[in-house]
């Protein structure tokens, strides 16, 4: 998906639409809906009417298409339970991380299972590499949050 028709269905999909958008942006609906008609040449969504559309409904549509046309991903970042910094919360991470290896894996085999790979089954493996990349990513900030400094 495009940020253009990511922009849109983000708009379009928050619960009452633009219309219940809108005014949480201090702009009126139909302005907002001319910002993300992708047929529309005379208003534009500004980088920070993305931001902040991306903020108040939660949802995370438009940074990744932005991420995913520029060739990058997006990554959640850790929770604060994530730098609990003991040895036990290390393993509990690691057991975490071989969980969603194991999700990433299951999805892979059930995607190619029948020797066809469908968008649904790609959707679904991106999804299970997105997990585990996440997972990856809160081991390694909680291995640094013990790191002795001036050692």
């Amino acid at each position: 998906m495009n940020i253009d028709d990511a922009a849109h269905a983000v708009v379009h999909d928050y619960p009452g639409g633009s219309e219940s958008l809108a005014p949480r942006l201090g702009m009126s609906a139909a302005v907002l809906r001319n910002k993300v008609n992708t047929n529309n040449t005379t208003h534009h969504l500004s980088l920070r009417e993305a931001v902040r559309i991306s903020a108040l409904t939660e949802d995370d549509r438009i940074l990744r298409a932005a991420a995913s046309e520029c060739g990058r991903i997006v990554l959640d970042l850790p929770t604060a339970d994530d730098t609990d910094a003991s040895d036990m919360a290390v393993l509990e991470m690691v057991a975490a991380v071989w969980s969603k290896q194991g999700d990433l894996g299951t999805a892979i085999h059930q995607a190619f299972a029948d020797g066809v790979l469908t968008p649904a089954e790609y959707v679904g493996i991106k999804g299970a590499v997105h997990r585990a990349q996440t997972k990856l990513t809160a081991l390694l900030r909680r291995i640094e949050s013990m790191v002795e400094q001036g050692s």
